[in-house]
């Protein structure tokens, strides 16, 4: 969890995120949804930004990607309430448009 709320790179934090969540296992899904209960705002864009780059798979196919939203659904059940509350934020990003980053926004 280190990587992802390693509050001096935030490519780091995006680059673990891409990798858990194309991984798609609960064990990497839940590691996501731990650090985002911990995270501030601007660790949990850069989460949002890795997953949302893993989800769009190479040159936008979406062929063979993980379903992260069903992964989080079975960690809605989890033991810690940490992952609990960190898997219910996620698949809110997955609905959205891939995006560069937070700071690239507007």
């Amino acid at each position: 969890m280190a990587l992802l709320l390693d509050a001096s790179d935030t490519a780091v934090t995006r680059q673990t995120a891409q990798a858990l969540a194309r991984a798609g296992t609960v064990a990497a899904v839940r590691l996501i949804a731990l650090a985002v209960a911990e995270a501030d705002d601007n660790r949990a864009d850069w989460m949002q930004a890795g997953v949302q780059d893993a989800l769009a798979g190479p040159e936008g196919v979406r062929d063979g990607v993980p379903d992260v939203p069903a992964v989080c659904g079975r960690l809605a059940r989890a033991p810690e309430a940490a992952a609990r509350r960190g898997a219910a934020e996620i698949p809110a990003w997955t609905e959205c448009a891939p995006q560069a980053g937070p700071a690239e926004r507007p």
